[in-house]
C-alpha cells in the first residue's frame, strides 16, 4: 500500500504532511491512527516509516483484520485539482 501510495505522490508531484492508517477489525471495529509531520513527506521510505509506528498503536497482532487503508493529506503540490480514490486490494500486486 504503501509503495502504491507512493507512486501515485511522484506522478501527482505532490507530498502531504497527514498520514492517516484505517484498520477495520473482523467484528466490524473501526480505528484510525494518524500522524501530521512538520514537514511534507513524498519518499517511500518516510511513508513506511510512519506507517510502521502507527501499526504499533493498533492491535493488529491479536485481532484478525478485513481492511487496512492508508491516506496522506494536507497535500502540496503542482496537480492537484481533484481528489482521485483509489481501492486497493490486500493481495499482492508483484510479480
Amino acid at each position: 500500500m504503501a509503495e502504491t501510495l507512493h507512486r501515485r505522490l511522484e506522478s501527482k508531484q505532490a507530498s502531504g504532511r497527514t498520514l492517516t492508517l484505517k484498520v477495520k477489525y473482523a467484528d466490524y471495529q473501526q480505528i484510525t491512527r494518524s500522524k501530521t509531520l512538520t514537514t511534507a513527506i513524498g519518499q517511500l521510505e518516510v511513508i513506511l516509516s510512519v506507517a510502521e509506528e502507527l501499526l504499533t498503536l493498533t492491535d493488529i497482532d491479536h485481532q484478525p483484520v478485513r481492511l487496512l487503508g492508508l491516506t496522506l493529506s494536507n497535500l502540496e503540490g503542482e496537480s492537484l485539482e481533484v481528489p482521485e480514490y483509489v481501492q486497493l486490494s490486500l493481495a499482492s500486486t508483484r510479480q
